[in-house]
């Protein structure tokens, strides 16, 4: 009961973050000066968008046992390339950069391709709050063993042991406080960690001394080994 209230009270916070900063934008408003009204309702939007994601995606989880989520065959690359292009503004936005990188010769994973795009959209959101122009944040994809692995790299503080092991227990099972990387989105590392268990794909970690690597690797579609 603990664990769950915890989780709760971590979800909440997480919620209330972009509100809070929804209200001070609409606050600072100021119609005798439209540049900095539009910049700012340019804000508020950015925010409102990401915070409406991160709530359907809780909603999702909810519902995965509801029969909604069909598990197909899904071009890895194409996936990942959407996501990085619906990243570019806000990427751009905060002087920062997603390098893209494929060295997969398997193409085909069995997975949902609207809750794996959810899956890279949170690594990646959680990237950029750890990287500069000289670091930029690395989206690989890759064969691994009998998998696909997807893995976006960021450069910042050290993820927590508890988390780690979690992850690598896959047993993340409630929002988790990350408190070594205050911007990290703990509910967002939930939420991923639940849809990648419903696809039958693992999620995990690697800790790096000037940084960390999360990674989901995708179980290979058969029907994709019939075009390598």
């Amino acid at each position: 009961m603990h664990l769950e209230v915890n989780g709760i009270l971590v979800a909440a916070h997480e919620l209330k973050a972009p509100l809070a900063l929804m209200r001070q934008l609409a606050l600072s408003l100021d119609p005798a000066d439209p540049a900095l009204t539009k910049q700012y309702q340019k804000r508020l939007i950015d925010v409102s968008e990401r915070s409406l994601k991160q709530i359907n995606d809780l909603t999702k989880v909810a519902r995965l046992e509801d029969g909604l989520f069909e598990m197909e065959p899904v071009a890895v690359r194409g996936v990942v390339e959407e996501v990085s292009s619906e990243l570019t503004k806000l990427f751009d936005a905060n002087s920062r950069r997603l390098d893209l990188k494929f060295t997969n010769r398997q193409r085909l994973a069995v997975a949902n391709r609207d809750l794996l795009s959810s899956i890279i959209y949170n690594f990646c959101t959680n990237a950029i709050k750890y990287s500069d122009a000289e670091t930029a944040s690395r989206l690989i994809v890759k064969d691994y063993r009998d998998k696909i692995r997807i893995a976006v790299r960021d450069f910042g503080p050290a993820l927590p042991s508890a988390v780690y092991e979690k992850l690598k227990a896959d047993s993340l099972d409630s929002p988790v406080d990350i408190s070594f990387r205050p911007d990290s989105s703990g509910l967002g590392l939930y939420i991923s960690s639940q849809f990648a268990k419903f696809m039958h794909a693992r999620l995990g970690a690697v800790r790096h001394r000037d940084g960390t690597s999360f990674f989901v690797d995708l179980p290979i579609s058969c029907q994709g080994t019939l075009f390598v």
